[in-house]
């Protein structure tokens, strides 16, 4: 049972190390703006100034990952799965040149693996 709030696909990660690479360490952001979408976006760690109303989900590729808290509410039940696909993402995220562009799926959490995550949340 994977009760993580975010993971990442195997060829995300393998992107996410070519920017390690390039940038040094990486976080990601997932706010629930108008323009921003499904699309988590990639910044240098320590670029994106985290709020208040942020919440941090976990890590990916070793990397923080933090969502609105606003957009948290809705997604709160679900395991978020970071994942690209080919086009252009945001022009502040750190993807674009490479071709691709992290996109954010989404499965509900089972019954089961809720009422762990509720146990572990004590």
């Amino acid at each position: 049972m994977d009760t993580r709030k975010v993971i990442v696909t195997d060829e995300a990660l393998a992107y996410i190390e070519k920017l390690k690479a390039a940038h040094g360490p990486l976080m990601f952001h997932q706010s629930g703006g108008c323009c921003d979408g499904s699309a988590p976006m990639c910044y240098p760690q320590g670029e994106f100034q985290v709020g208040q109303q942020d919440v941090y989900l976990g890590e990916i590729g070793g990397c923080p990952f933090y969502i609105g808290a606003t957009q948290y509410e809705y997604w709160k039940h679900t395991q978020l799965i970071i994942d690209v696909v080919p086009g252009r993402g945001s022009g502040f995220s750190l993807e674009g040149p490479l071709g691709i562009r992290f996109l954010t799926r989404s499965r509900c959490f089972t019954d089961e693996e809720w009422a762990a995550i509720a146990a572990e949340q004590g």
